[in-house]
């Protein structure tokens, strides 16, 4: 069991894997940019990012709007 701060938010998760928090969260759906401890993690890493206890996890969805 790892504990991140996602969002500002501490969690608890089983995850061992990126993606499949993500997933698991429903955050992995339209345009979503991952920052992990201020680094962006481009989308064709997020599947073999391994999770460890106190990542700083920030996701942004992208809204349109006109």
């Amino acid at each position: 069991m790892f504990q991140l701060t996602l969002n500002g938010e501490i969690i608890q998760t089983d995850k061992k894997i990126l993606l499949d928090l993500l997933n698991d969260l429903q955050l992995s759906k339209g345009r979503f940019a991952v920052e992990i401890n201020g680094s962006l993690v481009p989308k064709s890493k997020l599947a073999e990012y391994p999770l460890e206890n106190n990542l700083a996890i920030e996701v942004v969805q992208a809204v349109g709007g006109g």
